[in-house]
């Protein structure tokens, strides 16, 4: 596992489902109803996952400014991690939902901004690994004892005046991943204000999965992204820097490594209008 995967597959994650480098997360959250991930959770996972919630563990508390799912207090969550036996460089690390990627895309990106690139979204889903037809189950996994040491990128991620400075410039690319109407400010079923960040184009995080969960594959990833290979910096967000991870691991799957999280987002932007 020395090599860095994006993405594996059921059948992969059976077959090592007892390595004791694999640590499986599950990531499932609805923003409709945020009790309902650790519900699901609880009446069945996949065995040995542990659960963080995107609200309680992924995210901070919402303020003023930062967007309706703020970065998570980085000391804090290299706890949780280490409580689940994540090791820093050694443990790989596989996160999943049942949101096409939404949730398990947020852990990927925030590992990474962490410095522990070894983690992986699992294609498909929950919903893909009781296709193929494994089992689950209700057991909640004791905790670990692990060392998660935080190695910051920062470079990864971007802040409302970096957008700014930025939104102009020739070789930089800002990219809206919510849906097309939202885009077009025609539809805002969260936020208080309709429209989007001047300068910014449109490519709607559910594109880089199918229906039913599963990736594209990466020449279809490269053929998506097309347009924007010779850019300097893509400067990727949404509606509160949650669904933009899942267009950041499109970007990586596509072998372009530009891609940078405006973490606070289509939120934060319109929190100072």
């Amino acid at each position: 596992m020395a090599d860095i995967q994006f993405v594996v597959s059921p059948t992969w994650l059976f077959e090592h489902l007892h390595d004791s480098q694999v640590v499986i997360v599950d990531c499932r959250f609805s923003l409709a109803n945020p009790q309902l991930g650790q519900q699901q959770y609880q009446a069945s996972h996949i065995e040995g996952a542990y659960y963080l919630d995107l609200n309680q563990d992924l995210s901070s508390p919402v303020g003023k400014h930062g967007g309706r799912h703020p970065l998570p207090n980085l000391i804090e969550l290299a706890n949780k991690l280490s409580a689940i036996g994540i090791d820093s460089q050694n443990s790989f690390v596989v996160a999943y939902d049942d949101s096409r990627l939404a949730f398990a895309s947020r852990l990927w990106w925030l590992l990474r901004y962490l410095g522990h690139e070894q983690v992986a979204v699992l294609d498909g889903g929950f919903a893909g690994w009781q296709k193929a037809g494994y089992a689950v189950t209700d057991i909640i996994p004791q905790p670990k004892n692990g060392t998660f040491s935080p190695q910051i990128i920062t470079e990864l991620v971007v802040d409302i005046e970096t957008v700014k400075k930025c939104q102009n410039l020739p070789d930089v690319v800002l990219v809206d991943s919510r849906e097309g109407d939202r885009y077009r400010g025609e539809r805002e079923p969260i936020d208080k204000i309709a429209g989007h960040i001047p300068g910014a184009v449109n490519y709607p995080w559910q594109e880089a999965t199918d229906a039913s969960g599963y990736l594209l594959t990466p020449a279809q990833q490269r053929q998506r992204w097309e347009k924007l290979e010779s850019a300097k910096e893509v400067l990727v967000y949404c509606g509160s820097g949650v669904t933009a991870c899942v267009n950041l691991l499109s970007l990586e799957l596509a072998n372009i490594h530009t891609g940078k999280l405006y973490a606070g987002s289509w939120s934060d932007w319109i929190s100072y209008m």
